[in-house]
């Protein structure tokens, strides 16, 4: 029987058809069949980037396969919770997949989900919808838009809160026996439901550790990142460790970030790539880049959502702070791989700023909508910087036309709410809400009194 491949991750189409056909629905249902599927839970994503969802039965999957879920959509705003409200969710066949670590007799699988409003209409709150958007947006452009993200995570005891190992950067030594076997099942875990890896290795600080997706066109990345972050935490679970993705979980120790290359194609040709160009970057790599450094400070609320992701964004924990590219040093926002020869499809922009807890659909759009903005504006591409851009003076960053980051969630996103770009990337509905959102965080934040002050001065005063 022909329907949508059982690992479609690698496959999925750019652009989702947004009405399962006929063909894919009994493709589905005789795969339910053929691996005793008891339960399907329909996942989607929050405005924050977590993970929602339910289950049916295998005895629903045809209705809803066809119609569609009602849910309240409440679920969907994160902690700006309003009154209910009808919304559905429909099936992505594409997405289908069964869970790995539950049990193979009742089988429970997957299926991302597209929201739609009662009447049928996209929902403008989905984070699914809203990278489609900027997707299609590029489209129009004549480029496909392909991801790689290398995401980070710390592996923790859950009675002691503390890193599982002291191992250092790429060990392979008994010091990280535990994180090695469960880096491996998970591996297997993202294999076996069509998530390709590319690389996985301890990480600088103890307890830390990445795992690296080959590229994936944006929106079936959006969906293996969450699916990954799931997996992860589903297979430390099984061997009572706790996996956190948290942005910067312990002092004196590195933060967990998203290093994000991307790439433009126009079919199968690199749109990145120029072979006469000394850096082998193309004029579109070139304004791409202008784009992102332009308007990196108003994005970073979105790649950086969290009050805890400014603890990671701090000199000296080779996260960027400063809005400057390179050809190579890790500290700076912006770097770009050197080139390996006959890889010219490897030709790439790595964006560093975004954590590993952000919500990676709202990310990609606003990443994407930067660096078309600078294609389509013409934006001027300062040269990039050839020393460390932590050694440099005030003045010398302005002269090179390199302004600061965002230090606080509560200044990042002031500069989020002025943004015209980010606003028609994200839509009004959804930029307000994820703005409510973080308000609610911000304000949460300044009336906690923290260990620091506790610490510092409550004896002292």
């Amino acid at each position: 029987m022909s329907g949508p491949a059982l690992h479609p991750m690698t496959q999925a189409p750019e652009v989702p058809l947004p009405q399962p056909s006929e063909e894919d629905g009994e493709f589905i249902l005789f795969a339910a069949h053929e691996h005793d599927v008891k339960f399907i839970r329909l996942w989607f994503a929050d405005i924050l980037g977590t993970l929602k969802g339910f289950a049916i039965t295998v005895d629903e999957l045809e209705e809803v396969l066809r119609n569609g879920a009602s849910f309240d959509g409440a679920s969907v705003t994160g902690q700006a919770r309003a009154e209910e409200t009808d919304m559905v969710a429909l099936p992505d066949p594409s997405t289908w997949q069964i869970l790995p670590w539950r049990p193979s007799e009742n089988a429970v699988a997957r299926m991302f989900c597209d929201l739609r409003t009662p009447d049928g209409e996209a929902a403008a709150i989905d984070s699914r919808e809203v990278l489609r958007r900027s997707i299609n947006r590029a489209s129009d452009l004549g480029f496909t838009f392909y991801i790689a993200p290398e995401i980070e995570f710390y592996y923790i005891d859950p009675k002691t809160k503390q890193p599982l190992d002291e191992a250092g950067y790429f060990d392979q030594t008994s010091a990280d026996l535990t994180g090695t076997g469960l880096r491996r099942e998970t591996v297997l875990a993202l294999e076996g439901m069509g998530i390709p890896v590319k690389h996985s290795h301890h990480e600088v600080s103890g307890g830390q550790h990445e795992i690296d997706i080959r590229h994936m066109n944006a929106l079936t990345m959006g969906d293996a990142v969450v699916t990954y972050r799931v997996v992860v935490k589903e297979i430390a679970a099984q061997q009572g460790v706790h996996a956190t993705f948290m942005p910067r979980p312990f002092n004196g120790r590195h933060g967990s970030g998203m290093h994000t290359s991307m790439s433009l194609f126009e079919g199968d040709r690199n749109a990145f790539y120029d072979e006469d160009d000394d850096m082998r970057l193309s004029g579109t790599a070139r304004l791409f880049i202008a784009g992102l450094l332009r308007h990196a400070a108003e994005i970073t609320a979105v790649t950086n959502q969290w009050v805890n992701s400014y603890k990671r964004l701090a000199p000296g924990l080779e996260a960027p702070v400063y809005a400057s590219w390179s050809l190579g040093h890790w500290g700076d926002l912006i770097r770009v791989p050197a080139y390996r020869t006959g890889r010219e499809g490897g030709v790439r922009v790595e964006y560093r700023a975004p954590d590993a807890a952000c919500n990676p659909y709202l990310s990609f759009a606003a990443m994407l909508a930067a660096g078309l903005a600078g294609i389509e504006n013409g934006y001027p591409l300062p040269e990039p910087l050839r020393g460390n851009v932590y050694e440099l003076s005030d003045s010398e960053r302005a002269s090179h036309g390199i302004d600061r980051l965002p230090s606080t969630l509560d200044e990042a996103v002031r500069l989020l709410e002025k943004s015209e770009l980010m606003r028609e990337a994200l839509g009004d509905k959804a930029m307000d809400s994820f703005v409510r959102n973080k308000r609610i965080e911000w304000e949460s934040y300044i009336r906690t009194v923290t260990d620091y002050e506790v610490d510092e001065y409550l004896f002292r005063l």
